[in-house]
């Protein structure tokens, strides 16, 4: 009787153990795939920022080029330099025409990288709120398994 109990007792602690180091396997992994997603929500916030950064960049060139060659509000550069340069630009053109086709160039350009901009933006947006998620679940994992190997553990300290 004894030795059946015995038996009973070790094949209830195997069992136990065993479960606790799946609930431990589980743990890590979901603590590893956590940390995968939080680095790649990182990787592509940083991405997203570069772009923004670079897309406004390219927005405020064309806008000055804009207010260059369209005399924004009626406005005079008083800057030496600037009204050199433009001067220079100015004198390039030999038409109307040709003034219109550059500033026509420049506006359509600006509006393909708002667009470009927007677009970005949104796919940035919608790509957090993916990251966001999976981390989160990710974590409701690990919390999960935590909880587990304490009830565990528990179970454990009772007997």
């Amino acid at each position: 009787m004894s030795q059946d109990l015995t038996q009973k007792w070790l094949g209830e602690i195997k069992t136990l153990t065993e479960q606790m180091l799946q609930f431990q396997r589980e743990r890590d992994e979901a603590w590893a795939s956590s940390q995968k997603w939080r680095q790649l929500y990182n990787t592509e916030a940083e991405q997203r920022r570069i772009d923004a950064k670079m897309y406004q960049e390219r927005i405020t060139s064309l806008e000055a080029k804009i207010q260059t060659f369209s005399g924004v509000n009626g406005e005079i550069s008083l800057d030496a330099d600037k009204t050199t340069t433009t001067q220079a630009e100015i004198d390039k053109i030999d038409s109307l025409e040709e003034l219109k086709s550059q500033l026509l160039d420049v506006i359509t350009e600006r509006d393909c990288l708002l667009k470009a901009l927007r677009l970005e933006q949104q796919n940035h947006s919608q790509t957090r709120k993916s990251l966001t998620t999976a981390l989160g679940d990710a974590i409701d994992g690990l919390t999960q398994a935590r909880s587990q190997v304490e009830k565990f553990k528990e179970s454990q300290s009772q007997m």
